[in-house]
C-alpha cells in the first residue's frame, strides 16, 4: 500500500502534506525529528490519509493536491475540524 497523508502541528496550526510507502515507519520519524525539514520542529499529529494500491496513483494524488489550489482547498475544508484541533 501507499499513502498520502496529511500532519497537524497542534502548536502552530501549520500543515504537511506527504507520500508514504510505510505510513506507521513514516510518521514515528516525523515525530522523532527525523522526518522533512519542515516538520523537525512542533507537535504533529497526524489527521488524515488515504491508501492507494498504486504508487503511480498515490504520487499523482500528492502532487494533485500540493499543485492543484482547489484540490487541496476542497480536501482541507472536509478535515478543517482536525486541522484546528476541534472535536
Amino acid at each position: 500500500m501507499y499513502y498520502v497523508y496529511v500532519m497537524a502541528d497542534t502548536e502552530s496550526e501549520k500543515t504537511y502534506l506527504g507520500f508514504t510507502g510505510d505510513l506507521r515507519k513514516r510518521i514515528a520519524q516525523h515525530k522523532q525529528g527525523k522526518g522533512a525539514e519542515y516538520t523537525k520542529s512542533g507537535n504533529w499529529k497526524l489527521v488524515y490519509y488515504e491508501a492507494f494500491l498504486s504508487r503511480k496513483d498515490a504520487m499523482a494524488r500528492e502532487r494533485r493536491l500540493k499543485h492543484e489550489g482547489r484540490a487541496k482547498r476542497q480536501l482541507f475544508e472536509r478535515i478543517g475540524n482536525c486541522l484546528t484541533g476541534q472535536k
